[in-house]
């Protein structure tokens, strides 16, 4: 059989660059898309091997998606063993700094961007055996966030499609999971304008998110949501097993 196979969104830097190298390394077949044409050569460059599959996508065009996803599925020998929509832009400080523009820029990336991924690819992990997405959400998804509300309602509409597509999808038996790490050392969080950064710190790399994608394709259970680091597992309990007003305060507490 062919070797598996990862399309992967975002992939010219940052998460989607380290989990691109990373995949090629454990031996898949990797599509790595995004608008940053230089990036993804220079991705080419350092990875040097024809495991490596690249083209210009943004993930607000569903006509791109389509031309893409079709024309990696034939790459790999038919066959999409896995999704990750990790393409995601983020503005913050307070809600009325953000213009309306970038608010809705973020909601076509975070949110639509997933849900054009999503459909495009449905047809072609319908082929595949034990087929999963993987969706790139965060952290934020816990609990809305301060200083980073919209981005933090993208991600709670990521969390949301997860789970009701890891419902919907189980009769194709494709399976769908979202990943939540807290702040990441990439130029996303350079001149980040929230208080958290400084309460919580950043102590994850994108090598140990692309880690956790990794185990994610090798898991055979039910589990939908991977939070990434131990400030991440203690966030995500604290708000299952306290009440929501003492997860109100324990976010705030980080937040100033």
């Amino acid at each position: 059989m062919a070797r598996p196979s990862i399309f992967i969104t975002g992939a010219a830097a940052g998460i989607g660059r380290a989990t691109a190298k990373l995949f090629v390394a454990e031996g898949w077949l990797v599509g790595a898309y995004d608008i940053d044409r230089p990036g993804l050569d220079s991705l080419q460059q350092e990875v040097r091997t024809g495991s490596l599959v690249t083209g210009v996508l943004d993930v607000r065009d569903v006509a791109a998606w389509e031309k893409g996803m079709a024309e990696f599925f034939a790459a790999a020998g038919g066959r999409l063993d896995v999704l990750l929509n990790n393409a995601g832009i983020l503005y913050s400080g307070p809600f009325e700094s953000i213009t309306p523009e970038q608010h809705h820029r973020l909601v076509d990336v975070n949110i639509n961007g997933v849900i054009n991924g999503c459909h495009a690819a449905l047809p072609y992990l319908r082929r595949t055996p034990d087929s999963r997405v993987i969706n790139m959400a965060s952290a934020g998804a816990i609990y809305g966030h301060p200083s980073l509300a919209s981005y933090s309602a993208s991600k709670f509409a990521v969390r949301a499609l997860t789970e009701a597509l890891d419902l919907e999808w189980q009769q194709y038996g494709v399976k769908v999971r979202d990943v939540w790490p807290l702040y990441v050392s990439t130029a996303m969080v350079d001149n980040l304008q929230a208080r958290s950064i400084k309460t919580l710190g950043v102590t994850l790399t994108a090598e140990d998110v692309a880690r956790t994608i990794l185990r994610i394709t090798r898991d055979k259970g039910g589990r939908l949501h991977w939070p990434v680091g131990w400030r991440t597992h203690v966030l995500a309990g604290s708000v299952k097993l306290l009440p929501g007003r003492v997860s109100r305060l324990l976010t705030r507490w980080t937040s100033t």
